[in-house]
Protein backbone atom coordinates (compact mmCIF):
# COMPACT_ATOMS: atom_id res chain seq x y z
CA UNK A 1 0.00 0.00 0.00
CA UNK A 2 1.92 2.75 -1.13
CA UNK A 3 1.35 6.55 -1.43
CA UNK A 4 1.02 8.10 -4.91
CA UNK A 5 0.85 11.92 -6.33
CA UNK A 6 -1.86 13.64 -6.71
CA UNK A 7 -2.29 13.84 -10.23
CA UNK A 8 -4.63 17.31 -10.29
CA UNK A 9 -4.72 17.30 -14.00
CA UNK A 10 -5.95 13.99 -14.07
CA UNK A 11 -8.74 13.88 -11.27
CA UNK A 12 -10.98 16.18 -13.77
CA UNK A 13 -14.56 17.54 -12.48
CA UNK A 14 -17.47 14.39 -12.49
CA UNK A 15 -21.04 15.85 -13.30
CA UNK A 16 -22.48 13.55 -10.19
CA UNK A 17 -19.41 14.83 -7.34
CA UNK A 18 -18.82 11.98 -4.72
CA UNK A 19 -16.41 12.90 -2.66
CA UNK A 20 -14.10 9.75 -3.97
CA UNK A 21 -12.58 9.05 -6.82
CA UNK A 22 -11.18 5.40 -7.56
CA UNK A 23 -8.80 4.99 -10.27
CA UNK A 24 -8.85 1.05 -11.42
CA UNK A 25 -6.62 -0.60 -13.42
CA UNK A 26 -6.86 -3.17 -15.61
CA UNK A 27 -6.63 -5.68 -18.43
CA UNK A 28 -9.29 -7.42 -19.99
CA UNK A 29 -7.06 -10.44 -19.85
CA UNK A 30 -6.14 -10.23 -16.16
CA UNK A 31 -7.47 -13.19 -14.40
CA UNK A 32 -7.09 -11.28 -10.90
CA UNK A 33 -9.06 -8.25 -12.58
CA UNK A 34 -11.71 -10.64 -12.62
CA UNK A 35 -11.18 -12.25 -9.37
CA UNK A 36 -11.62 -8.52 -8.11
CA UNK A 37 -15.33 -8.69 -9.18
CA UNK A 38 -16.96 -9.44 -5.79
CA UNK A 39 -15.71 -7.13 -3.72
CA UNK A 40 -16.24 -4.23 -6.48
CA UNK A 41 -19.90 -5.44 -6.46
CA UNK A 42 -20.43 -5.32 -2.70
CA UNK A 43 -18.55 -2.25 -2.36
CA UNK A 44 -20.36 -0.77 -5.07
CA UNK A 45 -24.00 -1.54 -3.36
CA UNK A 46 -22.83 -0.73 -0.31
CA UNK A 47 -20.69 2.59 -0.11
CA UNK A 48 -21.06 3.34 -3.87
CA UNK A 49 -22.50 6.80 -2.97
CA UNK A 50 -19.57 7.86 -2.16
CA UNK A 51 -17.20 7.06 -4.52
CA UNK A 52 -16.98 7.27 -8.99
CA UNK A 53 -14.56 4.13 -10.51
CA UNK A 54 -12.75 4.97 -13.34
CA UNK A 55 -11.20 2.79 -15.09
CA UNK A 56 -7.84 2.73 -16.19
CA UNK A 57 -6.48 -0.04 -18.95
CA UNK A 58 -2.83 -0.57 -18.27
CA UNK A 59 -1.92 -2.41 -21.20
CA UNK A 60 0.20 -4.19 -19.46
CA UNK A 61 -0.72 -7.74 -20.98
CA UNK A 62 -1.92 -5.95 -24.12
CA UNK A 63 1.94 -5.09 -24.94
CA UNK A 64 3.13 -9.35 -23.64
CA UNK A 65 4.43 -11.06 -26.46
CA UNK A 66 1.92 -13.71 -26.63
CA UNK A 67 3.02 -15.87 -29.35
CA UNK A 68 5.66 -18.20 -27.51
CA UNK A 69 4.53 -21.82 -26.63
CA UNK A 70 6.09 -21.24 -23.08
CA UNK A 71 4.25 -18.26 -22.23
CA UNK A 72 1.03 -20.06 -23.40
CA UNK A 73 1.54 -22.60 -20.86
CA UNK A 74 2.89 -20.58 -18.21
CA UNK A 75 -0.28 -18.20 -18.49
CA UNK A 76 -2.48 -21.04 -18.95
CA UNK A 77 -1.35 -22.69 -15.26
CA UNK A 78 -1.53 -18.97 -13.61
CA UNK A 79 -5.30 -18.82 -15.27
CA UNK A 80 -5.97 -21.53 -13.26
CA UNK A 81 -3.91 -21.63 -10.19
CA UNK A 82 -6.12 -17.92 -9.52
CA UNK A 83 -9.03 -19.54 -10.59
CA UNK A 84 -9.07 -22.30 -8.25
CA UNK A 85 -7.78 -19.46 -5.27
CA UNK A 86 -10.59 -17.05 -6.09
CA UNK A 87 -13.92 -19.00 -7.05
CA UNK A 88 -14.22 -16.60 -10.44
CA UNK A 89 -13.37 -19.50 -13.08
CA UNK A 90 -10.90 -18.31 -15.96
CA UNK A 91 -10.43 -21.55 -18.50
CA UNK A 92 -6.56 -21.18 -18.73
CA UNK A 93 -7.07 -24.10 -21.32
CA UNK A 94 -7.81 -21.18 -23.92
CA UNK A 95 -4.04 -20.31 -23.97
CA UNK A 96 -3.05 -23.63 -25.06
CA UNK A 97 -6.54 -23.94 -27.48
CA UNK A 98 -7.42 -20.57 -28.61
CA UNK A 99 -5.00 -18.03 -27.93
CA UNK A 100 -5.76 -14.34 -28.17
CA UNK A 101 -3.61 -12.99 -31.16
CA UNK A 102 -3.77 -9.16 -31.15
CA UNK A 103 -4.77 -8.51 -27.36
CA UNK A 104 -4.64 -4.65 -28.06
CA UNK A 105 -7.89 -4.99 -30.11
CA UNK A 106 -10.00 -6.19 -26.94
CA UNK A 107 -8.24 -2.84 -25.10
CA UNK A 108 -9.42 -0.16 -28.23
CA UNK A 109 -12.73 -2.04 -27.95
CA UNK A 110 -13.60 -1.14 -24.58
CA UNK A 111 -12.76 2.23 -25.22
CA UNK A 112 -14.55 2.54 -28.22
CA UNK A 113 -17.36 1.30 -26.11
CA UNK A 114 -16.76 3.92 -23.22
CA UNK A 115 -16.94 6.87 -26.30
CA UNK A 116 -21.17 5.85 -26.02
CA UNK A 117 -20.79 6.66 -22.14
CA UNK A 118 -19.02 5.35 -18.87
CA UNK A 119 -21.40 2.99 -17.94
CA UNK A 120 -21.33 1.25 -21.77
CA UNK A 121 -17.54 0.41 -21.31
CA UNK A 122 -18.15 -1.15 -18.18
CA UNK A 123 -20.94 -3.22 -19.43
CA UNK A 124 -19.39 -4.05 -22.19
CA UNK A 125 -16.20 -5.21 -20.00
CA UNK A 126 -17.80 -8.04 -18.21
CA UNK A 127 -19.49 -9.07 -21.38
CA UNK A 128 -16.03 -9.29 -22.97
CA UNK A 129 -14.71 -10.81 -19.23
CA UNK A 130 -17.43 -13.13 -19.35
CA UNK A 131 -16.83 -14.60 -22.87
CA UNK A 132 -13.07 -14.93 -22.33
CA UNK A 133 -12.95 -16.22 -18.65
CA UNK A 134 -15.71 -18.67 -19.09
CA UNK A 135 -16.31 -19.37 -22.63
CA UNK A 136 -12.64 -19.25 -23.36
CA UNK A 137 -13.52 -17.20 -27.03
CA UNK A 138 -10.81 -15.11 -28.34
CA UNK A 139 -11.79 -11.41 -27.57
CA UNK A 140 -9.16 -10.03 -30.21
CA UNK A 141 -12.03 -11.49 -32.75
CA UNK A 142 -14.10 -9.06 -34.13
CA UNK A 143 -17.18 -10.78 -34.55
CA UNK A 144 -16.94 -11.79 -30.97
CA UNK A 145 -16.30 -7.89 -29.93
CA UNK A 146 -19.21 -7.16 -31.93
CA UNK A 147 -21.47 -9.52 -30.13
CA UNK A 148 -20.17 -7.96 -26.64
CA UNK A 149 -21.44 -4.96 -28.55
CA UNK A 150 -24.66 -6.42 -28.91
CA UNK A 151 -25.05 -7.65 -25.64
CA UNK A 152 -24.44 -4.20 -24.38
CA UNK A 153 -27.08 -2.70 -26.18
CA UNK A 154 -24.34 -0.62 -28.08
CA UNK A 155 -25.18 1.44 -31.46
CA UNK A 156 -23.07 -1.09 -33.17
CA UNK A 157 -22.25 1.07 -36.19
CA UNK A 158 -21.06 3.54 -34.33
CA UNK A 159 -18.67 0.66 -32.07
CA UNK A 160 -17.82 -0.58 -35.56
CA UNK A 161 -16.39 2.83 -36.65
CA UNK A 162 -14.97 3.94 -33.42
CA UNK A 163 -12.89 0.76 -33.02
CA UNK A 164 -10.77 1.44 -35.65
CA UNK A 165 -9.95 5.31 -35.12
CA UNK A 166 -8.20 7.76 -33.85
CA UNK A 167 -10.10 8.62 -30.73
CA UNK A 168 -10.24 5.03 -29.22
CA UNK A 169 -6.34 4.40 -29.82
CA UNK A 170 -5.64 7.65 -28.37
CA UNK A 171 -8.02 7.13 -25.26
CA UNK A 172 -6.07 3.41 -24.83
CA UNK A 173 -2.44 5.47 -25.02
CA UNK A 174 -3.77 7.73 -22.44
CA UNK A 175 -4.61 5.32 -20.33
CA UNK A 176 -1.03 3.50 -20.60
CA UNK A 177 0.34 7.15 -19.94
CA UNK A 178 -1.71 7.57 -16.48
CA UNK A 179 -0.49 3.67 -15.77
CA UNK A 180 3.14 5.29 -16.34
CA UNK A 181 3.21 8.41 -14.35
CA UNK A 182 1.15 6.73 -11.27
CA UNK A 183 3.94 4.32 -10.97
CA UNK A 184 0.92 1.09 -11.80
CA UNK A 185 3.22 -1.90 -12.20
CA UNK A 186 1.31 -4.70 -11.34
CA UNK A 187 -2.17 -5.45 -12.03
CA UNK A 188 -5.48 -4.97 -10.58
CA UNK A 189 -4.13 -1.58 -8.92
CA UNK A 190 -6.60 0.42 -7.42
CA UNK A 191 -5.83 4.44 -6.17
CA UNK A 192 -7.97 6.08 -4.28
CA UNK A 193 -8.36 9.63 -3.79
CA UNK A 194 -10.72 12.25 -1.86
CA UNK A 195 -12.04 15.65 -2.73
CA UNK A 196 -8.91 17.39 -1.43
CA UNK A 197 -6.42 17.59 -4.36
CA UNK A 198 -3.48 18.25 -2.09
CA UNK A 199 -3.82 15.11 -0.73
CA UNK A 200 -1.61 12.34 -2.43
CA UNK A 201 -3.94 9.02 -3.80
CA UNK A 202 -3.82 5.94 -2.09
CA UNK A 203 -2.20 3.01 -4.07
CA UNK A 204 -3.42 -0.30 -3.10
CA UNK A 205 -1.82 -3.16 -5.15
CA UNK A 206 -3.60 -6.83 -5.75
CA UNK A 207 -6.48 -8.33 -4.44
CA UNK A 208 -7.06 -8.08 -0.55
CA UNK A 209 -10.29 -8.50 1.56
CA UNK A 210 -13.63 -6.70 1.54
CA UNK A 211 -12.62 -5.33 4.91
CA UNK A 212 -9.45 -3.36 3.69
CA UNK A 213 -11.40 -1.64 0.98
CA UNK A 214 -13.92 -0.36 3.16
CA UNK A 215 -11.08 0.77 5.88
CA UNK A 216 -9.59 2.82 3.02
CA UNK A 217 -12.85 4.27 2.46
CA UNK A 218 -13.61 5.16 5.96
CA UNK A 219 -9.64 6.67 6.57
CA UNK A 220 -10.32 8.43 3.12
CA UNK A 221 -13.64 10.12 4.02
CA UNK A 222 -12.37 10.72 7.42
CA UNK A 223 -15.95 9.68 8.62
CA UNK A 224 -17.83 6.72 9.52
CA UNK A 225 -19.39 6.16 5.95
CA UNK A 226 -23.16 4.91 6.09
CA UNK A 227 -23.74 1.34 4.54
CA UNK A 228 -26.50 0.74 2.32
CA UNK A 229 -28.88 -2.06 3.21
CA UNK A 230 -28.25 -5.15 0.17
CA UNK A 231 -30.69 -5.41 -2.12
CA UNK A 232 -32.87 -8.43 -2.26
CA UNK A 233 -31.18 -11.83 -4.35
CA UNK A 234 -33.52 -12.00 -7.00
CA UNK A 235 -32.84 -7.87 -7.69
CA UNK A 236 -29.39 -8.52 -7.20
CA UNK A 237 -28.94 -11.04 -10.01
CA UNK A 238 -31.83 -9.65 -12.06
CA UNK A 239 -29.42 -6.72 -12.50
CA UNK A 240 -26.33 -8.26 -12.85
CA UNK A 241 -27.39 -11.31 -15.06
CA UNK A 242 -24.55 -14.04 -14.96
CA UNK A 243 -23.02 -13.97 -11.50
CA UNK A 244 -20.85 -16.99 -9.67
CA UNK A 245 -21.50 -18.10 -6.50
CA UNK A 246 -18.45 -16.75 -5.32
CA UNK A 247 -20.10 -13.06 -6.03
CA UNK A 248 -23.50 -13.86 -3.94
CA UNK A 249 -21.15 -15.54 -1.33
CA UNK A 250 -18.92 -12.01 -0.95
CA UNK A 251 -21.96 -10.04 -1.27
CA UNK A 252 -24.24 -11.47 0.90
CA UNK A 253 -21.86 -12.77 3.42
CA UNK A 254 -22.90 -16.44 2.48
CA UNK A 255 -20.67 -19.77 2.62
CA UNK A 256 -20.91 -21.18 -1.25
CA UNK A 257 -22.47 -24.40 -0.36
CA UNK A 258 -25.17 -21.86 1.44
CA UNK A 259 -25.72 -20.09 -2.33
CA UNK A 260 -25.68 -23.27 -4.05
CA UNK A 261 -28.51 -24.52 -2.07
CA UNK A 262 -30.87 -21.23 -2.96
CA UNK A 263 -29.44 -21.49 -6.21
CA UNK A 264 -30.47 -24.90 -6.88
CA UNK A 265 -34.11 -24.19 -5.58
CA UNK A 266 -34.31 -21.29 -8.26
CA UNK A 267 -32.89 -23.67 -10.71
CA UNK A 268 -36.00 -26.26 -10.19
CA UNK A 269 -38.05 -22.74 -10.32
CA UNK A 270 -36.94 -21.41 -13.11
CA UNK A 271 -35.47 -18.47 -11.83
CA UNK A 272 -31.92 -19.36 -12.52
CA UNK A 273 -29.86 -21.40 -15.18
CA UNK A 274 -26.47 -23.34 -13.99
CA UNK A 275 -23.44 -22.37 -16.51
CA UNK A 276 -20.82 -24.81 -16.86
CA UNK A 277 -17.70 -23.48 -15.58
CA UNK A 278 -14.22 -24.89 -15.01
CA UNK A 279 -13.68 -23.61 -11.84
CA UNK A 280 -16.19 -22.35 -9.16
CA UNK A 281 -20.20 -22.02 -10.35
CA UNK A 282 -21.58 -19.26 -12.57
CA UNK A 283 -25.57 -18.88 -12.58
CA UNK A 284 -27.87 -16.80 -15.15
CA UNK A 285 -31.08 -15.19 -14.24
CA UNK A 286 -34.21 -15.74 -16.67
CA UNK A 287 -36.52 -12.87 -17.04
CA UNK A 288 -39.99 -13.85 -16.04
Amino acid sequence: MTRTNSWHHLKGCGRDKKPLEIYMFVDPLCPECWALEPILKKLHIEYGQYFRIRYILSGQLASLDLATKRKQEDLAQQWDKTASRSGMSCDGSLWIENPIDSPYLASFAIKAAELQGKHSGIRFLRFLQERLFLQKQDISNIEVLKECAQAAKLDLTEFMNDINSSSASKAFQCDVKITSEMEVEEIPTLVFFNENIEDEGLKITGLYSYEVYVHIIEEMLATKPEKQPLPPLDVFMKYYRVVASKEIAVVYDLSVEEVERQMKKWTLQQKVKKLPAKHGTFWKYISQ
